[in-house]
Protein backbone atom coordinates (compact mmCIF):
# COMPACT_ATOMS: atom_id res chain seq x y z
CA UNK A 1 0.00 0.00 0.00
CA UNK A 2 1.19 3.33 -1.06
CA UNK A 3 2.01 5.95 1.71
CA UNK A 4 3.68 9.25 2.56
CA UNK A 5 4.86 10.74 6.25
CA UNK A 6 6.57 13.53 6.84
CA UNK A 7 7.97 15.52 10.35
CA UNK A 8 10.28 18.29 11.32
CA UNK A 9 12.09 19.25 14.87
CA UNK A 10 14.23 21.85 15.74
CA UNK A 11 17.03 21.06 18.38
CA UNK A 12 19.69 22.76 20.02
CA UNK A 13 22.40 22.33 16.96
CA UNK A 14 19.76 20.25 14.17
CA UNK A 15 17.25 21.00 12.41
CA UNK A 16 15.94 17.10 11.89
CA UNK A 17 13.41 16.26 9.27
CA UNK A 18 12.07 12.26 8.73
CA UNK A 19 10.33 11.70 5.84
CA UNK A 20 8.28 8.15 4.89
CA UNK A 21 7.06 6.87 1.80
CA UNK A 22 6.29 3.46 0.47
CA UNK A 23 5.02 1.18 -2.41
CA UNK A 24 3.08 -2.05 -3.00
CA UNK A 25 5.42 -5.19 -2.15
CA UNK A 26 4.86 -8.62 -1.63
CA UNK A 27 7.23 -8.24 2.01
CA UNK A 28 8.37 -5.28 3.77
CA UNK A 29 11.79 -3.85 2.14
CA UNK A 30 12.98 -1.11 4.27
CA UNK A 31 15.63 1.60 2.88
CA UNK A 32 17.17 4.51 4.95
CA UNK A 33 18.58 7.19 2.95
CA UNK A 34 21.11 9.65 5.82
CA UNK A 35 23.86 11.36 6.34
CA UNK A 36 27.15 9.36 6.65
CA UNK A 37 27.97 10.40 9.80
CA UNK A 38 24.69 9.43 11.63
CA UNK A 39 24.81 5.86 9.70
CA UNK A 40 25.19 4.12 13.33
CA UNK A 41 21.23 5.63 13.72
CA UNK A 42 20.10 3.54 10.47
CA UNK A 43 18.95 -0.43 11.97
CA UNK A 44 17.45 1.96 15.01
CA UNK A 45 15.46 2.88 12.16
CA UNK A 46 14.39 -0.07 10.17
CA UNK A 47 13.68 -1.08 13.86
CA UNK A 48 10.81 1.35 14.26
CA UNK A 49 9.40 0.71 11.06
CA UNK A 50 9.14 -2.81 11.66
CA UNK A 51 7.04 -2.23 14.34
CA UNK A 52 4.52 -0.13 12.48
CA UNK A 53 4.60 -1.29 8.71
CA UNK A 54 4.36 -4.90 8.18
CA UNK A 55 4.14 -5.09 4.28
CA UNK A 56 5.65 -2.79 1.61
CA UNK A 57 9.05 -1.06 -0.41
CA UNK A 58 9.54 1.67 2.17
CA UNK A 59 11.86 3.99 2.06
CA UNK A 60 13.21 6.30 4.83
CA UNK A 61 14.92 9.85 4.41
CA UNK A 62 16.49 11.61 7.28
CA UNK A 63 18.17 15.27 7.14
CA UNK A 64 20.12 16.67 9.68
CA UNK A 65 20.62 20.28 9.14
CA UNK A 66 23.33 21.64 11.61
CA UNK A 67 21.50 24.98 12.70
CA UNK A 68 24.38 25.34 15.28
CA UNK A 69 28.53 25.68 15.78
CA UNK A 70 29.58 22.23 16.91
CA UNK A 71 31.63 22.50 19.86
CA UNK A 72 34.92 22.64 18.98
CA UNK A 73 38.47 22.36 20.56
CA UNK A 74 41.81 23.23 19.55
CA UNK A 75 44.68 21.65 21.52
CA UNK A 76 48.73 22.40 20.61
CA UNK A 77 50.37 19.27 19.66
CA UNK A 78 53.27 19.34 21.97
CA UNK A 79 55.41 16.49 20.19
CA UNK A 80 55.47 18.37 16.95
CA UNK A 81 56.86 21.70 19.25
CA UNK A 82 58.85 20.00 21.15
CA UNK A 83 60.78 18.33 18.07
CA UNK A 84 60.55 21.81 16.33
CA UNK A 85 62.11 23.54 19.27
CA UNK A 86 64.38 20.65 19.98
CA UNK A 87 65.80 20.70 16.27
CA UNK A 88 66.25 24.63 16.18
CA UNK A 89 68.41 24.26 19.78
CA UNK A 90 70.36 22.15 18.12
CA UNK A 91 71.22 23.29 15.12
CA UNK A 92 72.03 26.43 17.27
CA UNK A 93 74.24 24.92 19.19
CA UNK A 94 76.14 23.29 16.42
CA UNK A 95 76.25 27.02 14.79
CA UNK A 96 77.91 28.32 18.25
CA UNK A 97 80.36 25.03 17.93
CA UNK A 98 81.29 26.21 14.18
CA UNK A 99 81.86 29.75 15.29
CA UNK A 100 78.76 31.35 13.89
CA UNK A 101 76.86 32.80 15.97
CA UNK A 102 75.48 35.44 14.01
CA UNK A 103 73.84 33.16 11.91
CA UNK A 104 71.64 31.29 14.82
CA UNK A 105 67.96 30.81 14.40
CA UNK A 106 66.09 33.31 16.15
CA UNK A 107 62.45 31.92 17.79
CA UNK A 108 61.98 35.51 18.94
CA UNK A 109 61.47 38.90 17.71
CA UNK A 110 64.70 40.13 18.24
CA UNK A 111 68.50 38.93 19.41
CA UNK A 112 70.25 40.39 22.46
CA UNK A 113 73.00 43.06 21.04
CA UNK A 114 75.40 39.75 21.34
CA UNK A 115 73.08 38.57 18.54
CA UNK A 116 72.12 35.44 20.99
CA UNK A 117 68.99 33.63 20.32
CA UNK A 118 65.77 34.43 22.63
CA UNK A 119 63.85 31.44 23.54
CA UNK A 120 60.89 33.09 23.06
CA UNK A 121 58.74 31.18 20.51
CA UNK A 122 56.23 34.24 18.70
CA UNK A 123 52.52 33.30 18.01
CA UNK A 124 52.95 33.95 14.57
CA UNK A 125 55.95 31.54 14.55
CA UNK A 126 53.76 28.92 15.97
CA UNK A 127 51.29 29.23 13.36
CA UNK A 128 53.32 28.46 10.82
CA UNK A 129 54.53 25.15 12.44
CA UNK A 130 52.80 22.65 9.94
CA UNK A 131 50.35 20.49 12.46
CA UNK A 132 51.17 22.36 15.69
CA UNK A 133 47.42 23.01 16.09
CA UNK A 134 45.09 19.93 15.88
CA UNK A 135 41.64 21.32 15.10
CA UNK A 136 38.92 18.56 16.43
CA UNK A 137 35.17 18.52 16.44
CA UNK A 138 33.53 17.25 19.51
CA UNK A 139 31.46 13.91 18.49
CA UNK A 140 27.63 13.99 18.95
CA UNK A 141 26.43 11.55 21.68
CA UNK A 142 24.37 9.04 19.63
CA UNK A 143 22.04 8.36 22.36
CA UNK A 144 21.74 12.09 22.57
CA UNK A 145 21.16 12.15 18.82
CA UNK A 146 18.52 8.99 18.63
CA UNK A 147 16.36 10.46 21.49
CA UNK A 148 15.90 13.64 19.36
CA UNK A 149 15.59 11.82 16.15
CA UNK A 150 13.29 9.30 17.61
CA UNK A 151 10.03 11.40 18.32
CA UNK A 152 10.23 12.81 14.74
CA UNK A 153 10.20 9.49 13.17
CA UNK A 154 7.17 8.24 15.38
CA UNK A 155 5.49 11.30 13.93
CA UNK A 156 5.94 10.67 10.39
CA UNK A 157 5.26 7.38 11.01
CA UNK A 158 2.27 8.76 12.64
CA UNK A 159 0.98 10.23 9.30
CA UNK A 160 2.24 7.38 7.48
CA UNK A 161 0.07 5.22 8.78
CA UNK A 162 -2.71 7.31 8.46
CA UNK A 163 -2.60 8.01 4.95
CA UNK A 164 -2.27 4.13 4.65
CA UNK A 165 -5.65 3.80 6.70
CA UNK A 166 -7.99 6.47 4.73
CA UNK A 167 -6.83 4.51 1.65
CA UNK A 168 -7.70 1.10 3.37
CA UNK A 169 -11.14 2.23 3.84
CA UNK A 170 -11.69 2.83 0.00
CA UNK A 171 -10.16 -0.29 -0.74
CA UNK A 172 -11.89 -2.11 1.45
CA UNK A 173 -15.42 -0.94 -0.26
CA UNK A 174 -13.84 -1.69 -3.44
CA UNK A 175 -13.09 -5.79 -2.18
CA UNK A 176 -16.44 -5.75 -0.62
CA UNK A 177 -18.74 -4.39 -3.74
CA UNK A 178 -16.66 -7.16 -5.74
CA UNK A 179 -17.27 -10.02 -3.29
CA UNK A 180 -20.45 -9.27 -3.13
CA UNK A 181 -20.73 -9.62 -7.28
CA UNK A 182 -19.14 -13.05 -6.39
CA UNK A 183 -21.22 -14.35 -4.47
CA UNK A 184 -24.30 -13.12 -6.13
CA UNK A 185 -22.11 -15.25 -9.82
CA UNK A 186 -22.07 -18.43 -7.10
CA UNK A 187 -26.45 -18.20 -6.13
CA UNK A 188 -26.36 -17.95 -10.13
CA UNK A 189 -24.24 -21.11 -10.85
CA UNK A 190 -26.07 -23.32 -8.06
CA UNK A 191 -29.42 -22.65 -9.77
CA UNK A 192 -28.46 -23.48 -12.94
CA UNK A 193 -26.78 -26.91 -12.11
CA UNK A 194 -30.32 -29.16 -11.92
CA UNK A 195 -30.71 -27.82 -15.25
CA UNK A 196 -27.43 -29.23 -16.84
CA UNK A 197 -28.22 -32.77 -15.51
CA UNK A 198 -32.12 -32.12 -17.23
CA UNK A 199 -30.64 -31.05 -20.10
CA UNK A 200 -28.01 -33.96 -20.74
CA UNK A 201 -30.96 -36.51 -19.85
CA UNK A 202 -33.44 -34.83 -22.40
CA UNK A 203 -30.35 -34.54 -25.22
CA UNK A 204 -29.52 -38.26 -24.07
CA UNK A 205 -33.39 -39.45 -24.37
CA UNK A 206 -33.51 -38.21 -28.07
CA UNK A 207 -30.01 -39.39 -29.30
CA UNK A 208 -31.36 -43.17 -27.66
CA UNK A 209 -34.71 -42.67 -29.52
CA UNK A 210 -33.51 -42.21 -32.75
CA UNK A 211 -31.18 -44.94 -33.34
CA UNK A 212 -33.64 -46.97 -31.72
CA UNK A 213 -36.80 -45.93 -33.82
CA UNK A 214 -40.14 -47.82 -33.02
CA UNK A 215 -38.17 -50.24 -30.11
CA UNK A 216 -38.82 -49.33 -26.33
CA UNK A 217 -36.44 -47.16 -24.46
CA UNK A 218 -35.30 -48.88 -21.08
CA UNK A 219 -36.10 -45.22 -18.71
CA UNK A 220 -34.31 -46.77 -16.00
CA UNK A 221 -30.92 -47.27 -17.95
CA UNK A 222 -30.97 -43.64 -19.04
CA UNK A 223 -31.99 -42.11 -15.01
CA UNK A 224 -28.59 -44.59 -14.28
CA UNK A 225 -26.45 -43.08 -17.32
CA UNK A 226 -28.06 -39.59 -16.50
CA UNK A 227 -27.03 -40.02 -12.61
CA UNK A 228 -23.24 -40.81 -13.16
CA UNK A 229 -23.24 -37.71 -15.18
CA UNK A 230 -25.13 -35.85 -12.55
CA UNK A 231 -22.40 -36.81 -10.50
CA UNK A 232 -19.08 -35.88 -12.11
CA UNK A 233 -20.65 -32.59 -12.95
CA UNK A 234 -21.64 -31.74 -9.25
CA UNK A 235 -19.96 -28.69 -7.94
CA UNK A 236 -21.82 -28.02 -4.75
CA UNK A 237 -18.39 -28.84 -2.83
CA UNK A 238 -16.82 -26.37 -5.17
CA UNK A 239 -19.61 -24.29 -4.45
CA UNK A 240 -19.65 -24.65 -0.41
CA UNK A 241 -15.84 -23.23 -0.15
CA UNK A 242 -16.20 -20.67 -2.31
CA UNK A 243 -19.20 -19.35 0.15
CA UNK A 244 -16.82 -19.87 2.86
CA UNK A 245 -13.89 -17.91 0.99
CA UNK A 246 -15.88 -14.81 0.42
CA UNK A 247 -17.00 -15.25 3.86
CA UNK A 248 -13.27 -15.36 5.25
CA UNK A 249 -12.34 -12.25 2.77
CA UNK A 250 -15.43 -10.46 4.99
CA UNK A 251 -13.84 -10.98 8.07
CA UNK A 252 -10.22 -10.47 6.90
CA UNK A 253 -11.71 -6.44 5.80
CA UNK A 254 -12.84 -5.74 9.37
CA UNK A 255 -9.71 -6.88 10.98
CA UNK A 256 -6.99 -4.53 12.40
CA UNK A 257 -4.11 -7.00 11.77
CA UNK A 258 -2.22 -6.74 8.49
CA UNK A 259 -3.95 -9.71 6.84
CA UNK A 260 -3.10 -8.62 2.94
CA UNK A 261 -0.79 -11.94 2.56
CA UNK A 262 -4.06 -14.18 4.19
CA UNK A 263 -6.00 -12.27 1.32
CA UNK A 264 -3.40 -12.82 -1.12
CA UNK A 265 -3.78 -16.61 -0.23
CA UNK A 266 -7.46 -16.79 -0.27
CA UNK A 267 -7.28 -15.62 -4.06
CA UNK A 268 -5.53 -18.61 -4.96
CA UNK A 269 -8.22 -20.55 -3.34
CA UNK A 270 -11.05 -18.41 -4.70
CA UNK A 271 -9.28 -19.10 -8.26
CA UNK A 272 -9.33 -22.80 -7.93
CA UNK A 273 -12.34 -23.43 -7.10
CA UNK A 274 -14.13 -21.54 -10.03
CA UNK A 275 -11.54 -22.90 -12.44
CA UNK A 276 -12.60 -26.21 -10.94
CA UNK A 277 -16.32 -25.35 -11.58
CA UNK A 278 -15.79 -24.09 -15.23
CA UNK A 279 -13.92 -27.37 -16.30
CA UNK A 280 -16.91 -29.56 -14.86
CA UNK A 281 -19.63 -27.11 -16.41
CA UNK A 282 -21.56 -28.54 -19.45
CA UNK A 283 -23.50 -25.74 -19.43
CA UNK A 284 -23.10 -22.20 -21.77
CA UNK A 285 -24.62 -19.85 -18.94
CA UNK A 286 -22.58 -21.27 -15.83
CA UNK A 287 -18.91 -21.13 -18.93
CA UNK A 288 -20.47 -17.10 -19.21
CA UNK A 289 -20.94 -16.71 -15.21
CA UNK A 290 -17.42 -18.58 -14.52
CA UNK A 291 -15.78 -16.21 -17.18
CA UNK A 292 -17.74 -13.52 -14.82
CA UNK A 293 -16.31 -14.94 -11.81
CA UNK A 294 -12.82 -14.79 -12.76
CA UNK A 295 -13.06 -10.98 -13.43
CA UNK A 296 -13.74 -10.15 -10.35
CA UNK A 297 -11.80 -12.00 -8.51
CA UNK A 298 -8.82 -10.64 -10.47
CA UNK A 299 -10.20 -7.11 -9.78
CA UNK A 300 -10.01 -8.05 -5.93
CA UNK A 301 -6.20 -9.68 -6.67
CA UNK A 302 -5.34 -6.40 -8.23
CA UNK A 303 -6.58 -4.25 -4.97
CA UNK A 304 -5.01 -6.61 -2.22
CA UNK A 305 -1.31 -5.84 -3.58
CA UNK A 306 -2.38 -2.63 -1.67
CA UNK A 307 -3.38 -3.83 1.48
CA UNK A 308 -0.69 -4.25 4.27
Amino acid sequence: MTGYGRATARTERYEITAEVHSVNHRFLETSVRLPRSFSYLEEKLKEQVQQKISRGKVEVTLTMQTIGAKSTVVEINHDVVTAYLQAVAAENALLRESGFRRNQIMLGTAADENSNATDALPLSTLLRIPDAFQVQQVADDPDVIWSEVQPVMAEALQQFVAMRETEGKRLADDVAFHLDRLAEMTDAVEKLVPETVQQYYEKLYRKITELLGDRTVDESRLVTEAAVVAEKIAVDEELVRLRSHIAQFRVFLTSTEPVGRKMDFLVQELNREVNTTGSKSQHLEITKLVVDMKSEIEKIREQIQNIE
